[in-house]
């Protein structure tokens, strides 16, 4: 399974994480300094669902950001009760 989004393509993303020490200057201190820079991965919030693709129903990978915009079908678990013909 991909750790990407099936609809939007939202996979993680590399950036750093800097480690700083001192008292910022809007504060009265003389600025903050840098003391470390380590890489870090920014991680886009996936759930597994499952969902109608292509008329059949599938397990994939979405964003949340997909699933609120309306981009994932989900599949009919149950009709809905309806009376016979006659009976009306």
């Amino acid at each position: 399974m991909s750790k990407k989004c099936f609809y939007t393509g939202k996979k993680a993303r590399k950036g750093n994480n800097v480690k700083t020490r001192g008292k910022k200057k809007y504060l009265g201190g003389v600025g903050t300094k840098v003391t470390g820079i380590t890489r870090r991965k920014f991680k886009p919030n996936l759930q597994t669902v499952k969902a109608v693709v292509d008329g059949e129903v599938k397990r994939i990978t979405v964003s949340t950001k997909a699933i609120r915009m309306g981009l994932v079908q989900k599949p009919v678990i149950r009709k809905p009760f309806q009376l016979p013909d006659d009976q009306k």
